[in-house]
């Protein structure tokens, strides 16, 4: 059930490119700065998890009909509401005010993707169609350390649309080595045979 193909590769340093990556630069730096970054990284990443649950929060952030004040009262709410620090709320509040709530779960993800790098790790996004168990866990953890991974930070999520197996991304590079996509090949390998 592991990828294969994965070729060896060095681990790629975080490019602080992008809107994105600039927004994570200042918010990693600031909170390094203030000697609270494990605090913010594990913030932002329940953040990331509270925008990934929740389809009210999303709508406010990807609305841009809504007024600044409003989205960004709201998202105040919310933040105090669900424990979040002061470096977060203002964060978030300064996101709001320069209209860019609709990249805020991208920005946390490059935050989370910054923080992975600057610790030497790589990133490697696992999704599979059902949770993965304890073995088959560690034989991916053992395939990518045999590709050359082997400062590995798993990131898993469940996708039942791939049917079966999985597909990890490594970086820049993509391992899918899913049902979905092995049945999308054969069904144009049997319509170029016809």
């Amino acid at each position: 059930m592991v990828a294969s193909g994965v070729t060896t590769a060095q681990p790629v340093a975080f490019a602080a490119n992008g809107l994105e990556g600039r927004y994570a630069t200042a918010l990693y730096d600031l909170a390094a700065e203030q000697k609270q970054l494990d605090s913010v990284l594990e913030q932002g990443a329940a953040l990331a998890r509270l925008i990934d649950e929740s389809a009210p929060l999303r709508t406010v952030l990807e609305d841009r009909r809504l007024d600044v004040l409003v989205s960004r009262k709201a998202l105040a709410a919310v933040l105090e509401a669900q424990g979040f620090g002061q470096t977060i709320q203002n964060f978030v509040g300064v996101v709001a005010d320069n209209r860019r709530l609709p990249v805020l779960r991208r920005v946390l993800a490059a935050l989370e993707a910054l923080a992975v790098s600057r610790r030497g790790e790589v990133l490697a996004e696992v999704v599979s169609a059902a949770p993965l168990s304890a073995e088959q866990r560690a034989q991916l953890q053992a395939r990518l350390a045999e590709a050359g991974y082997s400062r590995l930070n798993i990131r898993e999520r469940v996708d039942s649309s791939l049917l079966g197996g999985l597909v990890v991304r490594v970086g820049a590079k993509l391992y899918d080595a899913s049902l979905k996509t092995r049945l999308f090949r054969l069904h144009y390998a049997m319509k170029g045979a016809a």
